[in-house]
């Protein structure tokens, strides 16, 4: 018989006491409850198609990341919009905010029915998207700095400042 992965013990009653892990300590900082999580979200455009990296699509992606804390109830922070994925910052700021993956989702189809009504009717998105939950201001700010550079990574633009497609809806602090 394998040992259990947590040490045990028995308490006085006879119930087994699990002793908490010290790996796990350090997610108290994460689920801090005086304040929300932070995420980093990237959603890609089906096949990686370059569509995204014009007025008329950049213009419907940032008219619904503007509408996610009245429809959602979750605020959007920076975002940089490349030619075949988006990445955004995001937090729920509301009690009654629905699931990331219903906000997301929702989002990804109400961009993509408007992209089809503009005229772009192969647009589509990737079924999934990627999520990372921000642990700390440091990493926020490195996840930031990293994500603003993405268009000169690409040589799309000189220096960050000079990529049109990004900005910040609201302030997301960590």
């Amino acid at each position: 018989m394998k040992e259990p992965l947590d040490k045990s013990s028995r308490s006085s009653d006879g119930r087994r006491r699990l002793a908490r892990r010290k790996h796990l300590r350090r997610l108290d900082a994460v689920f801090d409850a005086s304040r929300s999580p932070l995420f980093y979200i990237t959603v890609c455009t089906r096949h990686r198609r370059k569509t995204l990296a014009n007025e008329v699509v950049y213009n419907i992606l940032v008219q619904a990341l503007r509408g996610a804390h009245t429809e959602h109830g979750w605020s959007v922070g920076r975002f940089v919009v490349m030619p075949d994925h988006v990445h955004f910052f995001c937090a729920p700021c509301a009690d009654e905010a629905k699931t990331l993956s219903s906000f997301v989702g929702f989002w990804k189809r109400a961009t993509a029915a408007a992209v089809h009504k503009s005229g772009m009717r192969a647009f589509a998105w990737q079924p999934e998207f990627f999520d990372h939950l921000m642990r700390s201001g440091e990493s926020y700010a490195e996840k930031w700095e990293y994500v603003r550079a993405n268009p000169v990574r690409a040589e799309l633009a000189k220096s960050p400042d000079d990529w049109p497609f990004q900005g910040e809806i609201c302030e997301l602090t960590w």
